[in-house]
């Protein structure tokens, strides 16, 4: 009975699995492999009367898959990489205080993201404030300082707020989707904003607003799951809605870098700030005198 030769694909395939038994420390794997290699015509397989023999060369397949019994202690597998999500997950739900879970997300290494960045941007503001800010992503400016929203667009945040009375020193906490500068500036990408939604999740847990602000397209989307463009969810009064918390007051405002870009919408911008105002005094949220 003859064996039908193996196609370069089977050779291969089962070459990687070889390797990839031994990388896990698994003897017994890599003889299975190398059996079936050879019951499937592999370097057992008999070799053609018009071609001479020849002995494998060092270090080739036939010499790496050879059954040998192990001589000593099995080692220890090889550890896979973890899953980011669950470990961001973990991290967070472990965190007992918005001290504790700022600690977790800069030690935090299952964002490709922090590899390039020169700081985790958390957040800032009063952690005991009624108002909750959350943006897209740290810029260069932000990335430099380590707090979110102290570029240009940043000080156009902070005066937007102060018309209606409100300031990140006593009444405003800021956040991101994200915590590291995406290269370029370039939007976060969905893996990007997984990875790091448990954390966010946990600071909306231990901070419990009275009041949400999304600021800009992403934000929006993510927060509220709405795919309508920014520009019809402005000023509006929304909701979020998260597992074990009851549903909290949401606003999307234009971003204030688009503002920059196009200075004609800013008074769009005034109408939803007076929509806010109006929202926290119906919420009970103190306000100063404005500007």
């Amino acid at each position: 009975m003859t064996h039908p030769q193996p196609d370069q694909a089977q050779i291969l395939a089962a070459r990687a699995l070889a390797e990839f038994w031994a990388d896990m420390g698994l003897e017994e794997g890599r003889v299975l492999s190398a059996r079936l290699l050879a019951r499937r015509g592999g370097s057992a397989a008999r070799t053609p009367a018009h071609t001479p023999e020849r002995a494998p060369a060092s270090g080739t397949l036939a010499q790496r898959s050879t059954p040998t019994m192990p001589s000593g202690p099995r080692p220890e597998p090889r550890k896979l990489g973890g899953n980011p999500i669950a470990e961001a997950r973990r991290l967070a739900g472990a965190a007992a205080s918005l001290t504790e879970l700022r600690a977790a997300v800069e030690a935090f290494n299952g964002c490709d993201l922090k590899k390039a960045s020169k700081n985790t941007v958390v957040c800032d503001g009063a952690f005991d404030a009624p108002v909750m800010i959350v943006g897209e992503a740290p810029g260069g400016e932000e990335d430099a300082q380590g707090l979110p929203f102290v570029g240009r667009a940043g000080k156009l945040l902070d005066r937007m707020l102060g018309t209606i009375g409100l300031s990140r020193e006593d009444s405003v906490y800021i956040t991101n989707l994200i915590y590291w500068r995406p290269p370029g500036n370039r939007d976060p990408s969905p893996a990007e904003m997984q990875i790091c939604a448990p954390f966010l999740m946990r600071q909306i847990e231990l901070k419990k607003p009275k009041l949400l602000l999304t600021v800009g397209k992403f934000a929006t989307h993510a927060m509220l799951g709405r795919a309508d463009g920014i520009m019809r969810l402005r000023g509006r009064k929304l909701s979020y809605a998260q597992d074990g918390m009851a549903a909290v007051p949401c606003v999307p405002l234009l971003h204030p870098a688009y503002l920059l870009r196009n200075p004609a919408d800013k008074a769009k911008a005034w109408d939803d700030l007076r929509v806010i105002a109006k929202l926290c005094d119906e919420l009970g949220i103190r306000r100063g005198p404005g500007l």
